[in-house]
């Protein structure tokens, strides 16, 4: 405002020579700004010209015009010859993909670049030459001119940029992007030569000096371009561009690396690239940019491992910028996460292949660290699971197995067990509809494929021994630590105690106390280790009863290890079945040395060493099958003279025997062949037969040896399809006729022979748990009345807690509420109970 008043008093208070003075000033300063910018005429002329009219038109205070004009002028020049001509050269990119662009954008964007850069130059030139003469004006006035000079370059850089940002056109920014990025491929390329040049010359002197010299051009090169881009303003864009050409290429290195390999860690090659292509680049880059080392202290707290070591021709400290460290905290940061999207998408393949892929493992515990992206982990592998393996189509085993190692990983990545809760809990609702779920557990515990399918682990191992022995390992490490730990180390934990994730359950207790147990992880999918312990007793005792010898190493181990998880209690029946076994091979042993001081075999006779028995206690092994079966005579007298000598040792014990259990090894004798088979015993009872008559109906057969019917046409299949008998119809429609194979030529008979034979069906010694639970739970029926009679009437959980309580029977209760409910709904559906506002009571 002063200004302009100033020039109105002057202007009506100057005379007609002043105006005349002024007017021919500004024309000739018109005239003379035109001829400067278009180049034409001498140039020392021109600017002695403009700086006589700038001088004159300051004199009378129009500073300001001479200013704006100026502007005026070069940036309509510069739009109409510099800016229109730039973005010409890439007109013929505007429609192509960057895939098309070719080798010519390279040359196409530096020719673009000097030519405009050579425009500013010039127009800064002219510049310079109009604040030269706004500063010979008065040379007192420098000083307060300077700021106004500043201001006025300010002014026209800007006045450059929003000319070249005004007509920028929408593929400009990915030519940038796409060319940083081939020459940054470029870069990397020349580092990777440098290193197997380097790997192959093994301790040979090589001349590397040519490859740190395409490597510095290349950067010139770029630095070239980033400098003109900065000198027409468009620093932001050049930094997005060569940044966005960095990410990317940091990501296709990753991938590179990573992609399908699971057992070898990639993390710290990704690092080592980090260092040694962009940070490099970049280095090199700022270098030759004039911005990229701080000398000395600097301000920030920031540390990096690219921090230089001082130089002995230096006495200050070289520190890499600020600007490199913030790019390498970017990158590693981006390196994270981008590795840890990629494992985490590959997840389940990861867990399938554990534990060798515990490498890839630890890297994604890594990166998680830094990121702290575990939410991300949890959905993700909670939708792998829902999808791909809970499924109608796995396997109770396979489900089982993957969830082992799930749990194996997750523990790996996260100690405190928080995340494997949130990923467990849909696996085990999924598990416990299945029927098989609870004896897949079980033969994976004490299986010796130490849980997993692949077989790896020590051979042998059960899962069970495999825990056991983890335990033990941690209890080891933890022990000394825990023993001598005094005040001073619980200030010391205590001051490291961090509060638990938002994704912690509070029910299961602290972070910092919980421990994540496999075993009673897979315990709590069955809701009891009752009902674990009850399915291995069945197995077990199918497992003893099927043996041909005894060999109980195996079982014993694993009955020590259950005892040391479940408690020596839950564990007493099994070790009795056990010491049945142990007991039954003294025994037989006494049984045959007494045998070999008797009288000598009859006839038909069968020594007693052939035979082993396996003596059971019948109360404390789970209900076994028992079928009807006659066995022939001589079989029948070798088991009762058993019984008898048995008897003389265990007086007053008395044997039992289940016929239709065990096992037989006969050899058959043909005319023309020998055949050996190890059979179940009603497979031998039925070919004995056809030692005197070899010809059978199955109606009489059936009757010889005391089975039904179907069952027999069931069990003789055996024979049938080992070519030893031929079916074929006989009188009545429902009979058939079983005849024995003599020679091989008649037919019937496969033409190969068979050395050892077994019942293809799978044949279960031990009654199904599910017909065990129903007779165990019909027990429970005379106490539920009775105590129906004396309340009246009673809640679900009114009668389970009662039970739980009160009823001293064996075997113990120890079911669940959902188990009570079906068998009290069983009743009601018998018309027993009544089932009335959520109450039972008796049918009247």
């Amino acid at each position: 405002m002063e200004l302009l008043g100033s020039s109105e008093y002057i202007l009506e208070t100057l005379s007609d020579d002043a105006v005349r003075e002024i007017t021919e000033s500004y024309d000739g300063f018109f005239t003379t700004v035109e001829s400067l910018i278009a180049g034409t005429g001498d140039s020392s002329s021109v600017e002695k010209e403009l700086m006589s009219h700038v001088s004159t038109l300051c004199k009378y205070g129009l500073e300001s015009l001479v200013r704006d004009h100026f502007l005026i002028s070069l940036q309509q020049a510069f739009e109409k010859s510099g800016a229109s001509s730039f973005w010409h050269h890439f007109d013929d990119y505007s429609d192509k993909n960057h895939t098309d662009y070719g080798e010519e954008i390279h040359q196409v964007l530096c020719k673009a670049l000097e030519e405009i850069s050579r425009e500013k130059q010039y127009h800064d030139k002219c510049m310079s030459m109009a604040v030269h003469a706004l500063r010979s004006f008065k040379e007192e006035r420098l000083n307060s001119d300077a700021e106004k000079v500043e201001q006025l370059f300010s002014r026209f850089q800007s006045m450059l940029s929003s000319t070249l940002m005004a007509t920028l056109p929408q593929h400009f920014p990915e030519i940038l992007h796409w060319y940083f990025k081939e020459k940054l491929e470029d870069l990397s390329a020349i580092m990777d030569e440098d290193d197997t040049e380097e790997l192959e010359s093994d301790g040979m002197d090589l001349d590397v000096d040519e490859g740190y010299s395409r490597h510095d051009e290349l950067v010139k090169n770029i630095g070239k371009v980033v400098r003109d881009l900065r000198s027409i303003g468009f620093t932001s864009i050049a930094e997005n561009a060569y940044a966005s050409a960095i990410f990317l290429l940091l990501k296709e290195k990753v991938h590179d690396l990573a992609g399908a390999n699971y057992r070898t860690s990639v993390l710290g090659s990704i690092k080592e690239w980090i260092q040694t292509v962009p940070l490099q680049f970049l280095n090199a880059l700022l270098s030759y940019l004039g911005d990229s080392i701080n000398h000395g202290t600097t301000s920030s707290c920031l540390t990096s491992p690219l921090a230089c070591c001082p130089s002995p021709t230096f006495s200050k400290v070289v520190a890499p910028s600020e600007g490199i460290v913030r790019w390498k905290l970017r990158l590693e940061y981006f390196a994270y996460e981008t590795l840890q999207d990629l494992r985490i998408a590959n997840l389940f393949e990861i867990i399938v292949d554990y534990p060798e892929s515990s490498l890839a493992i630890e890297d994604l515990k890594q990166c998680l660290e830094h990121t702290g992206q575990h939410s991300k982990l949890v959905q993700s592998l909670i939708s792998s699971l829902k999808h791909r393996l809970l499924t109608a189509g796995a396997s109770t085993n396979d489900i089982l197995h993957h969830y082992v190692s799930t749990i194996k990983a997750l523990k790996a990545i996260d100690p405190t067990g928080v995340f494997l809760e949130a990923v467990a809990e849909p696996v085990r609702d999924y598990l416990r509809g299945r029927k098989d779920t609870i004896k897949c557990i079980v033969t994976m515990l004490t299986d010796g494929s130490g849980g997993n399918p692949n077989g790896s682990g020590n051979p042998g191992d059960s899962l069970l021994e495999e825990l056991m022995r983890d335990a033990e390992n941690q209890e080891n490490v933890g022990f000394d630590d825990d023993f001598h730990t005094d005040d001073k180390q619980a200030w010391i934990n205590a001051s490291r105690w961090e509060p638990d994730p938002v994704e912690a359950d509070p029910l299961k207790g602290s972070v910092s106390q919980r421990k994540v147990d496999i075993l009673g992880m897979l315990v709590d999918i069955i809701g009891s280790k009752e009902k674990l312990v009850n399915e291995y007793r069945v197995m077990l005792a199918e497992k003893l009863l099927n043996k041909t010898d005894y060999d109980i190493d195996t079982e014993i181990r694993t009955v020590e290890l259950l005892k040391i998880h479940f408690g020596e209690d839950s564990m007493q029946r099994c070790e009795i079945m056990l010491n049945d076994l142990i007991d039954s091979k003294r025994v037989n042993t006494i049984v045959k040395k007494a045998s070999q001081t008797g009288t000598e075999l009859g006839e038909n006779e069968l020594s007693v060493d052939i035979l082993t028995s396996t003596i059971l206690s019948t109360n404390f092994w789970p209900p076994i099958q028992d079928e009807p079966l006659e066995l022939p005579a001589p079989i029948d007298n070798l088991l009762s003279d058993y019984a008898n000598r048995y008897h003389e040792i265990k007086t007053p014990r008395k044997l039992l025997w289940k016929k239709n259990l065990g096992s037989v090894k006969l050899e058959l004798q043909f005319e023309d062949r020998a055949m050996q088979f190890t059979v179940f015993p009603i497979h031998a009872a039925i070919i004995m037969q056809f030692q005197e008559n070899k010809s059978w109906t199955s109606i009489d057969l059936a009757a010889a040896i005391g089975i039904p019917i179907d069952v027999l046409n069931r069990r003789v299949n055996f024979w049938i399809s080992k070519g030893v008998l031929r079916e074929s119809t006989g009188i009545g429609s429902n009979v058939n006729v079983y005849t024995l194979v003599e020679s091989i030529a008649e037919p019937g008979k496969k033409e190969t022979e068979e050395l050892l034979a077994s019942d293809e069906e799978s044949e279960r010694s031990i009654a199904y748990l599910e017909d065990q639970l129903r007779k165990e739970t019909s027990l429970y029926k005379n106490f539920i009345m009775a105590m129906l009679t004396q309340f009246g009437s009673m809640a679900l959980e009114g009668i389970h807690n009662r039970l739980k309580m009160l009823y001293v029977g064996d075997p113990a209760y120890d079911k669940s509420l959902q188990q009570l409910q079906s068998f009290l709904s069983g009743l009601v559906a018998e018309e027993k109970l009544e089932f009335r506002d959520g109450m039972y009571l008796r049918k009247s």
